[in-house]
């Protein structure tokens, strides 16, 4: 998020809003050279954190108090702003890999849950479980593991302990055309399993109307294959023809 802030707003924009979540503020003015160069790269790094860090634009010309309360002498001027107070700053045009090192320390650091999903393994991902039993990343991962093991039945469970996201019902309908052994390896990439594919999902197009089973086989098939595949939209909009 990227605010242009001024004198007036600065306190809201920038102080208050500190108390929540850093704030980079970036000092610059439209006839500087080297703001120019600096200005995009702070924009690209602070939106890679995903709103764990924000990023507010003071042009120094024209809300003059806020470059005199960092008494700045020279732009570009950039501070990190954290519980209303300066916690690091540099002066002058860096380059992307320096201004993400000091953007990026202002990232929380990772709890112990994220390091075990971040390893990805079985084990690890139990153990994340463990200190949060409803962790949505580390539930869908190992739902996924289990479904790849053979054990689609334990999955599907896991998963119900999660709200329904894009990534849960991607998994979930893995792990019921496993139990129904149709078409679970294939279908995952792009134009994936060929003629035989396209016979299976008409087969099952023809009986949606009437087949409860055939209806859910055939939405979690599209669910599965990539979002690239043509095939996924043009069955979708079969199956909404046939039952609407």
């Amino acid at each position: 998020m990227t605010l242009d802030a001024t004198d007036a707003s600065f306190e809201d924009d920038v102080l208050v809003r500190s108390d929540t979540v850093p704030v980079i503020v970036d000092l610059w003015a439209p006839w500087c050279e080297p703001c120019k160069t600096l200005g995009p790269i702070i924009e690209r790094v602070v939106e890679a954190t995903g709103g764990a860090v924000e990023l507010v634009k003071v042009n120094v010309d024209e809300n003059p108090r806020v470059a005199q309360s960092f008494q700045v002498q020279s732009i570009p001027a950039v501070f990190a702003i954290k519980d209303r107070r300066v916690v690091d700053q540099f002066i002058g045009a860096l380059g992307e890999a320096a201004v993400g090192a000091f953007v990026n320390q202002l990232l929380p650091a990772a709890s112990e849950a994220e390091k075990l999903i971040a390893a990805g393994d079985e084990a690890s991902l139990r153990l994340a479980l463990e200190i949060e039993p409803d962790q949505p990343e580390a539930v869908v991962a190992l739902a996924e593991i289990l479904v790849g093991r053979g054990e689609p039945g334990d999955a599907l469970s896991l998963l119900a302990r999660i709200p329904d996201t894009g990534e849960a019902r991607r998994v979930a309908a893995l792990a019921r055309l496993a139990v129904a052994g149709t078409f679970v390896s294939p279908v995952g990439t792009s134009e994936g399993g060929g003629a035989e594919l396209e016979m299976h999902l008409d087969s099952l197009l023809d009986r949606v109307k009437t087949d409860d089973e055939a209806r859910q086989e055939l939405v979690d098939l599209l669910e599965t294959m990539d979002p690239s595949d043509p095939r996924r939209e043009r069955y979708r909009r079969a199956l909404a023809s046939r039952l609407f």
